[in-house]
Parts: C-alpha cells; sequence; structure tokens
C-alpha cells in the first residue's frame, strides 16, 4: 500500500516540478538552493500522503504552498552566505540552446514563466515577502486571495505587498524589454568589438549609464562593486586584466533565463556568461552582467550546439 502512495506522489510530484522549479528559483536565482527547496518539499509531500493516504483535493496548490514557504524559510540562510561573499552577487544563470526546449530542471524552467537576468537583479532588491507575493502574482497569474492562503497573510496584506513590490521594480525596471533578434544582434556587435578593442564601437553600443556587474565570487579576478557609467565601463572592459591572454577562447549564444545571450568557453569548459539588458527604444546596452564564479558555470553543457 505504501508503496502504491509514493508511486502516486511521485506522479503527481513530477507533473508539477517544472512548476514549482521556476517559482522557487524565481524567488531564489539560485539553482542549487532551488533544488534544496524541491526536495524538502518532494519530502514534505510523501510524509503527508503516508500520513493518511487521503487524497489532497489540489495537489498543485498544496505544493506551491509547500515550495514558497521552504524558499522562504531558506533565504535567511541565503543572505548570511551573501554577507560574506566577494563582490557582487549575480544569480545563476540558466543557460540552454533554445528558449523552449530541455528536459533538465533548469532548461525545463525556461519553458515556463522566465525572469530575466536584469529583472532578478532587481527582485534582489526587495524584501522576501516582497518578491515572493511579486512573482507569484505578476509572473505566475496568482490571485491576491490565494497567496495570501499561502503565506498565510490577509488578502489586502498581500495586496498591499503586491503593491509595494510592484512600485519598487517598476521604478527600476522598465516594462518592456528588447525584441530577441536585437538582443542577438546588439551581443553580437558588442562582443566582437569588445574582442576587437573596438573603442568607436563599444561607444556607439553603450548607453551613457551603462553599468557593468562581474560575479567571480572570490574565485576568478573581478570587480568588487559594480562599474558605472560609460568611460569608466570601456576601460575595463578592454583593459589586458578582461582581455587577458585566454587560451582556445570560443564565444557561443545560448539562451539565458529566456534572452540570447553569450557563453565564453575556453576549451571545453565554461569562462563566463554575458548577458546584455538593452534599452528596447534605443537599442543601446543599458546593463552588462558576466557571471565567471565556476560554482555558478558548472551546470553548462558544453556539447549543446
Amino acid at each position: 500500500m505504501i508503496d502504491n502512495l509514493d508511486e502516486d506522489a511521485t506522479s503527481v510530484f513530477a507533473d508539477h516540478r517544472e512548476l514549482l522549479f521556476s517559482v522557487v528559483y524565481n524567488m531564489l536565482g539560485s539553482v542549487a538552493d532551488t533544488e534544496d527547496v524541491l526536495q524538502d518539499t518532494w519530502l514534505a509531500w510523501v510524509s503527508r500522503n503516508r500520513a493518511d493516504g487521503a487524497e489532497i483535493e489540489h495537489p498543485r496548490a498544496y505544493l506551491v504552498r509547500v515550495a514558497v514557504n521552504h524558499a522562504l524559510g531558506r533565504r535567511a540562510a541565503i543572505n548570511r552566505r551573501r554577507e560574506t561573499y566577494i563582490g557582487p552577487w549575480l544569480p545563476e544563470p540558466l543557460v540552454s540552446d533554445e528558449p523552449t526546449v530541455g528536459d533538465d530542471a533548469a532548461d525545463s524552467a525556461l519553458r515556463a514563466e522566465s525572469v530575466s537576468m536584469a529583472m532578478l537583479v532587481v527582485l534582489e532588491t526587495l524584501t522576501p515577502l516582497e518578491r515572493a507575493v511579486f512573482v507569484l502574482h505578476d509572473v505566475f497569474g496568482y490571485p491576491h486571495a490565494d497567496i495570501a492562503d499561502m503565506l498565510g497573510r490577509s488578502t489586502a496584506a498581500i495586496r498591499q505587498l503586491a503593491h509595494r513590490a510592484r512600485e519598487h521594480v517598476h521604478a527600476r525596471r522598465p516594462r518592456h524589454q528588447a525584441d530577441p533578434l536585437v538582443q542577438r544582434k546588439v551581443t553580437e556587435k558588442f562582443l566582437a568589438a569588445q574582442l576587437g578593442g573596438d573603442l568607436a564601437g563599444l561607444l556607439a553600443l553603450l548607453a551613457p549609464d551603462v553599468t557593468f556587474w562581474t560575479d567571480g565570487g572570490g574565485k576568478l579576478r573581478a570587480a568588487l562593486r559594480p562599474i558605472h557609467g560609460v568611460d569608466k565601463v570601456v576601460r575595463l572592459i578592454t583593459s589586458p586584466v578582461v582581455l587577458g591572454d585566454i587560451s582556445e577562447m570560443t564565444v557561443r549564444y545560448r539562451w539565458v533565463n529566456g534572452d540570447p545571450s553569450a557563453v565564453v568557453f575556453t576549451g571545453d569548459a565554461p569562462l563566463a556568461v554575458v548577458v546584455l539588458d538593452i534599452d528596447p527604444e534605443t537599442e543601446r546596452i543599458r546593463g552588462i552582467y558576466a557571471v565567471a564564479n565556476p560554482d555558478k558555470l558548472a551546470r553548462i553543457d558544453a556539447d549543446l550546439p
């Protein structure tokens, strides 16, 4: 009997795993922490099914509630790690060869509502509760009343949190993103100009108030704080420190968190993921995100086309 219950529980959990991964990842920005939360959610789900064997009327709602609350509980440990993190912290990139292809959990999340690297950076400035409410309501479309039930809050409180989070996000992030074709074209031009030392080309591509974030995690040489302003950014990204002698360097274009982006390899090993935040009106680059921490690149497959 227990085996049958476990088999049924496994099937139901598998049906919802993609959704759970995407919700939790958008709350935490870390694949490793997301997988840990999903493991905790799975154990709670199996334990609940074993306890009395009674069927849960709405398993999707139950699983999302458990996962979201486990994710909120994990924020304290994540925040403690951030206090000792060396340099800027950027989300762990979700890399795929296509925006809708992939059987791995991380790739599959790209089939759900994806949050861009730039948006995830903005979400880091919200409180954990504000971020949970924003992700559930604005990204996944959950009604305020359902979120209130998940989080044990009143609907009025959730509505207030949602309003505050939305105002905060929209003040820092335009509502529209660049077209994927524009994103790919500008990314190719940017890498060609940077690697070729084309200063005029870079100045034409970068917005005056561009910001450059590099996340090396203390394991690779990287700027210890975001670099602001076109002149400072151009000097840095064309300096020998950044454009040093990298053996067998290749650039491959992939989808990162739903956006066309670049992955830099040295041989078959990923060296950095470069994601651009492009103004959809001017088509100029307002943000450059370079993730080079090897711990955050370990899941990237060099064999993807």
